[in-house]
């Protein structure tokens, strides 16, 4: 899980530990840290508003379980990971390495899942531009001198251009602001990361934290201004985090910048191959589940479902699940028929459960996206989706997918999930969160999470992206213990736990005051030992 480079807060430190005037100035009050597991946690005892996961373990005592699958549709997972490779799930039916669809599922090798960004010889799409820059330019040449809907050959078409062209200006310069913004940054980390290297007797190769500058003596104003600029970075980040993790990761959101700007319009068909505006063109992909850049889904995975009490990485919130890794999300915007084909790929292979944690401005093909979550439905799967880090109201502006289909239905098989912060006070919902109160059902925790990372790391991060797997992982595991639950009912309990917070607070993305009960649909957050009561009284419907 990466740093969200985007949000106010840490550009404003950020560019503060950069050009700042005097170094001697004193670091910004740092906030007291959290327990690392604090999204588990519980507000009466502990003091934190998490989802009372030891409570919830304390009400199961005594009762059976049974394996339930959960698919994460992301940006693949570290299958070496030690606290993941118990819970993998495995294809049984296929036969590894036999180049052959064994289980005749369409899928060669699909063992834990399928990378729907692969491509031939170990490719993959690692790096998109947004679906908004990519509609752009596919209508550019047809649409951009003409000036009045009555000269456009077709009307309809000539409408959804101009809404593409407005949001496709509006993400540009957004993106070029960043970068003008972020691009001294770098400069500034790169120059100082070298000279603390040298300071530590660190090879290029090797990393530091914040603990070992808090070994160094200050004993110039080079050392001591260097201290400072990472100080700060750390603490704004993650005080765990290295330097080398975190200049890898802004390089990879200037590229994503960098992308939406000057856009690599080929990426797709230089490393898949297909075609993404046909969705007959099926036979593509990999089983290359960890190919590029795997570091978000195995933080979302590791939330859901790493091994509990082993003693090493974090504990998950399900206790018997079986996680399925599909990737579909690059470092930029997804593509709806990977979005449609990984949601069917994930019902079809057994997941009751799907993680989502991905989102987008446009969609289209929206149908596409639909009918697979109609199907979704059908099969009796739960989605479970992030709102979104825009600090947006979706009912003004939507998210993509989203259960509000073309042809006027909705679906009753998707759960929004907002983020929340871990003190029940002004700040409760994360500021980068998108809301709603009638498209975003309920709030999780989603700022400085804890999850395990690639290579046995491990990361601090916030995300809408993680409050929905937290999500996910409470309704996996309610599923476990009450497996006649149908998708509806389950989507129903997750709702219910989520008690109305009565609190001002600070609405995202802006100084006014709102009562929290009316950023989403509940006015809650998800609470485990609450659902499992609920769950308790109900009488299943599931069919199958």
């Amino acid at each position: 899980m990466k740093i969200n480079f985007k949000t106010t807060a840490f550009l404003a430190v950020a560019l503060f530990a950069v050009n700042t005037a005097s170094i001697a100035q004193q670091m910004p009050a740092k906030p007291a840290d959290l327990p690392k597991n604090w999204h588990t946690l519980d507000l009466q005892k502990d003091g934190y508003l998490g989802v009372s996961l030891n409570q919830a373990y304390d009400f199961l005592k005594g009762k059976k379980s049974k394996t339930v699958v959960v698919a994460t549709i992301d940006s693949g997972i570290d299958t070496l990971q030690k606290d993941l490779q118990p819970v993998l799930w495995l294809n049984t039916q296929e036969k590894a390495g036999n180049g052959k669809d064994d289980d005749h599922n369409g899928y060669i090798d699909d063992m834990h899942g399928w990378n729907f960004l692969g491509g031939p010889n170990g490719k993959c799409d690692v790096n998109e531009t947004t679906e908004e820059v990519r509609e752009y330019y596919r209508l550019k040449d047809k649409y951009a001198t003409i000036t009045t809907a009555s000269a456009a050959p077709d009307k309809a078409e000539y409408a959804y251009w101009l809404k593409v062209k407005g949001i496709r200006d509006s993400t540009v310069n957004k993106s070029q602001s960043e970068l003008n913004q972020l691009s001294p940054l770098m400069n500034a980390l790169v120059t100082t990361d070298a000279y603390l290297k040298k300071t530590l007797n660190l090879s290029a190769g090797q990393s530091f934290t914040k603990g070992d500058l808090n070994k160094l003596d200050d004993k110039n104003d080079t050392l001591k201004q260097s201290k400072y600029i990472w100080g700060l970075i750390f603490q704004e980040a993650d005080n765990a985090k290295t330097d080398t993790k975190t200049i890898t990761e802004l390089n990879e959101y200037i590229t994503k910048l960098n992308n939406d700007v000057n856009p690599d319009l080929d990426a797709r068909k230089r490393t898949v191959g297909d075609d993404p505006n046909n969705i007959n063109d099926k036979n593509y992909g990999s089983n290359m589940v960890e190919c590029g850049d795997a570091s978000h889904g195995t933080g979302v995975a590791g939330l859901i479902g790493a091994v509990r009490n082993n003693g090493y990485g974090i504990d998950g919130i399900a206790d018997n699940v079986k996680i399925m890794a599909i990737k579909a999300v690059p470092n930029g915007d997804e593509y709806d028929k990977d979005i449609a084909n990984a949601i069917r790929y994930a019902v079809d292979n057994g997941a009751k459960v799907v993680n989502m944690s991905f989102g987008k401005k446009l969609s289209p093909h929206k149908k596409w996206v639909d009918d697979a979550i109609k199907y979704a439905a059908a099969k009796d799967v739960l989605l479970v989706q992030a709102s979104g880090n825009d600090n947006q109201d979706v009912d003004v502006k939507p998210e993509f997918p989203n259960d509000s289909f073309l042809d006027g239905t909705t679906s009753d098989n998707v759960i929004s999930v907002g983020a929340s912060s871990a003190l029940k006070d002004e700040n409760l919902a994360a500021s980068f969160s998108n809301y709603g109160k009638k498209n975003v059902d309920v709030f999780a925790p989603g700022v400085k999470v804890t999850s395990i990372d690639k290579d046995a790391e491990f990361n601090t991060a916030d995300g809408t992206s993680f409050a929905s797997p937290i999500t996910a992982g409470v309704a996996a595991l309610v599923l476990e213990y009450y497996p006649t639950l149908s998708a509806r009912q389950l989507k129903e309990v997750i709702l219910a736990s989520a008690k109305p917070e009565n609190i001002q607070v600070i609405k995202p993305g802006t100084k006014q005051k709102v009562d929290f009960t009316t950023l989403s649909k509940t006015g809650g957050i998800v609470n485990a030992l609450e659902a499992l009561k609920i769950a308790s009284t109900m009488k299943g419907e599931r069919k199958r």
